[in-house]
Order: C-alpha cells, then sequence, then structure tokens
C-alpha cells in the first residue's frame, strides 16, 4: 500500500509542487525590478523646475509629475556621508565620517546594498562618482561587479583630473585616459549598461558629477540662458543642470527602447543642498583662477548651505517613479538617505540578509506608496555641528560652542526662530535622545 501511494500518488504530487515552485519562483524572479539610482551632485532645493526654479529640468520634472516627490527626503550636508548612507544604510558617523573622506572609509566586508543586490542575483553597476574610498577601496570591493567613472570628490570635466591634478578616471576599478565631457560619458556609460541583455535584473548607481565645482559646460547649454539676466556662474550651474537633465533623458529612452522601463524603480536623489559659491587659484592647474562662481546653487526658502545642518544642507530634491506601481503624488514624511537600504532589499526580497545589520535605516516603502505616516528619529554629526530631528522638532547643536538651537519645522520650516529658551523639557529630551544616537559612533582613524 505504501509503495503504491509512493509511486502513484505521492511522487506526482510532489513534481506538481516542484514545477509550481520552480514556475513561480522563475515569475518572481523576473519580476523583480532593475534599480536605477541617479545622484546629482549639489543640486538644491530650488535648482529643478518642478521646485518653481528658472532651471530647465523637463525631464527630471516629468519622473516627478508622474512619481512620488519625496518632499522631506533628507541626506548629509556633505557627499561622501551622504553616499555612505546610502549603500550602507548606517548613518556615517558609524564609520567616523563626519565630512568628505578618502581611504579606507566603509570596513572592508561590511555588507553594503551592491553585495546584498549582487548576491542575492542582481547585476550591480557603478557610473560616475565613488567618494567612498580611494586606492586600494575601489568600489569593485564594495559589491559592485561593474565600475566606470571616478574615484575622487571632484574633477575637472574634460581632463577629469582630481583638483591636485591626478587622473581619477578608471573602468572596473583600473584608471585611464578618457575623452570628452563627464556628463556625456557617464550618459553613455548607463545606456551601455542598459541595452545589455542580461537575464538578471540590475542595479545601476548613476552618480553624476555636477553641478558639482568645476564646471565648464560647452556652449549648446550654455546658450539656452542666454535670454536670462543670470550671474555667469549661475548660468554655468543652470547650464549644467540641463545638460545632465537630457543625459536623464536619454537614460530613461534607452530604457523605454529596450521594454524594460515598466520594471525599473528610478530613484533621483540629491547628495546634499547646493553650494553658494567656489574659487581656487591654483586647483585644476590654475584653470579656474579667474572663471566665475560667486553664485551657484539655490536653496531657498530653505536655510543654509551645503555643509550645514539647516534644512538648506540636508533637506534636498528627490523623487521615486516606477509606472504601475507608485501612483502620482507627494510624501511630505521624513525620511532619510539610510532608508534605502532596508527599503530596496525588502522590495527585492533580500530581506534575510540584514538580519545581523545594525541598521540606522528603515524600511520606507509603504511610506513612499503612501500608505502610513512616519515618526522616525533621525540624526545628524558633522565635523561642526549635531542636529537630530523627532516629529516637528529639530535641535541644532554647535559642537564646539555648544550653543543649542530648537526649531518647529511644521510651524516655521525656515528656521527662523529659536525656540530653545521657551520649551526647555523639549530641548532636554532632544538633548537626550541625541547622546543616544551618539553612542553609535566611532572615532574615524586618520
Amino acid at each position: 500500500m505504501t509503495t503504491f501511494f509512493s509511486r502513484y500518488l505521492l511522487m506526482p504530487l510532489l513534481a506538481c509542487v516542484f514545477v509550481y515552485l520552480f514556475i513561480h519562483g522563475s515569475v518572481a524572479q523576473a519580476q523583480r525590478p532593475n534599480i536605477l539610482i541617479i545622484i546629482p551632485d549639489d543640486l538644491g532645493w530650488s535648482d529643478v523646475g518642478y521646485h518653481g526654479s528658472e532651471i530647465m529640468t523637463p525631464n527630471i520634472d516629468r519622473l516627478a509629475r508622474t512619481g512620488v516627490k519625496l518632499e522631506q527626503h533628507y541626506v548629509m550636508p556633505t557627499c561622501t556621508p551622504t553616499r555612505v548612507s546610502l549603500i550602507t544604510g548606517k548613518y556615517p558617523s558609524r564609520y567616523g565620517v563626519l565630512a568628505p573622506a578618502y581611504g579606507e572609509v566603509i570596513d572592508l566586508g561590511d555588507a553594503t546594498l551592491p553585495s546584498i543586490l549582487s548576491k542575492n542575483g542582481y547585476f550591480t553597476a557603478l557610473v560616475g562618482k565613488w567618494h567612498m574610498g580611494s586606492p586600494p577601496y575601489t568600489p569593485k570591493k564594495y559589491g559592485f561587479q561593474s565600475t566606470y567613472g571616478y574615484f575622487d570628490g571632484q574633477i575637472e570635466p574634460y581632463t577629469h583630473e582630481y583638483k591636485t591634478g591626478r587622473n581619477s578616471w578608471h573602468r572596473n576599478d583600473q584608471l585611464f585616459e578618457e575623452e570628452g565631457h563627464v556628463t556625456d560619458l557617464l550618459t553613455a556609460e548607463a545606456i551601455r549598461i542598459i541595452e545589455k541583455d542580461r537575464k538578471e535584473p540590475f542595479l545601476l548607481y548613476l552618480a553624476h558629477q555636477v553641478p558639482h565645482s568645476p564646471l565648464n559646460e560647452p556652449e549648446e547649454w550654455t546658450s539656452k540662458y542666454d535670454h536670462l539676466s543670470l550671474d555667469p556662474s549661475r548660468k554655468l550651474f543652470a547650464a549644467s543642470v540641463s545638460h545632465m537633465d537630457d543625459g536623464i533623458g536619454q537614460v530613461i529612452e534607452a530604457l523605454e527602447r529596450t521594454g524594460k522601463r515598466d520594471n525599473t524603480l528610478i530613484l533621483v536623489l540629491s547628495d546634499n543642498g547646493a553650494q553658494h559659491s567656489w574659487q581656487h587659484s591654483t586647483h585644476y592647474r590654475g584653470a579656474y583662477a579667474d572663471k566665475p562662481h560667486l553664485v551657484l546653487g539655490n536653496n531657498y526658502p530653505l536655510r543654509g548651505w551645503k555643509g550645514e545642518v539647516y534644512e538648506g544642507g540636508i533637506r534636498v530634491p528627490a523623487l521615486a517613479n516606477w509606472p504601475g506601481k507608485l501612483e502620482p503624488g507627494t510624501v511630505n514624511v521624513p525620511i532619510h538617505m539610510s532608508d534605502w537600504l532596508p527599503t530596496l532589499c525588502g522590495l527585492v526580497g533580500a530581506e534575510k540578509d540584514l538580519k545581523k545589520l545594525k541598521l540606522d535605516g528603515q524600511n520606507i516603502w509603504d511610506i513612499v506608496q503612501g500608505d502610513r505616516d512616519s515618526n522616525h528619529p533621525l540624526y545628524w554629526k558633522i565635523a561642526q555641528s549635531y542636529a537630530v530631528r523627532d516629529g516637528d522638532w529639530k535641535l541644532v547643536v554647535d559642537r564646539k560652542t555648544e550653543r543649542q538651537e530648537l526649531y518647529n519645522l511644521k510651524e516655521d520650516f525656515r528656521e527662523d526662530r529659536d525656540l530653545s529658551e521657551e520649551n526647555p523639557e523639549k530641548v532636554k529630551y532632544l538633548s537626550e535622545l541625541l547622546e543616544k544616537f551618539k553612542e553609535g559612533d566611532r572615532e574615524r582613524a586618520e
């Protein structure tokens, strides 16, 4: 009887179950989204058209109009710390990173977004700026399978040299010489990655150089602003953003042309607020000593600039777009760059890889979908300041003078009115919360 059951009933039943799981597992595998993360460099709050800027960004605006605008998306106030948050899911102070950094920035062997997704069957590619370590601490050591762009924090757009004059351009972590404007080169490489016919889904991290200084744009792009009375440096800034926006449009066209658009989640997330001005007499072999750089980005109506923990330095243009999966809308909930690692890992079914990680970020996918609100306390530590936000309240602490400033961002998003004297209990609560956050930090060995 047992033999009859096994041979004629149990085995066919198990075979059917196996086929069912194989087919449905394959379908699930195929339906996992491609992920395209686009990071402009130093793009301020009012440097995009959909925030009322004079800068023409039709492709970014279209993504915002047809996607989800994240109007309280927070980052760190400079580039390396923000990027560390993105790919580790942690506040950068957990690595002692408080400012642009070189050497070993992220501990070798630590899990990162590309390493986790690679482990889970994704093709992972970095195109553009790295700035999370200098050789030998290069992108392929942290989970990227394909790399192209530059290692350093800023480069000259045509020579691709770092400010000290050294070459920074590489492919697959190997330095080489390349010709062309950085924006065009990065756009072409991103399109190449997209057009490649591969079975596995991809993570494409497209980290642009612009509108970070130094700026050098061809007349094709500067002429678009001849009709406006802009400061010459603001005109260069605007031209660089429109040049980048055109590249983003080309990348979207490549997704559509290859039939991948409907299964691609696109994130556009600036790395920090805009820089006010820049000038240097010797960097880049002195090529920019006499170039206009007195007026660059625009964070209005937010207070502050890149490098500061006021809203203008840490609250940036951000959006998510996925046709058919995300309804157009606006999310006014505080979220942080560190939230994307657990969110994206959850989205592709890689939660198991997060169990032993001490993350600061949270899975915010239901927030992005508009399904819930959140009270997600946030924390910043930089060389000059601390800040912590809980609900509508934000505490800013000067690390040198220990001066404390308290703001209610719901009533005063411009941070004009310091309410610390009127609300000592709120200051006390946020100070205690700040101390708890600080417990997970470490000093960076230089």
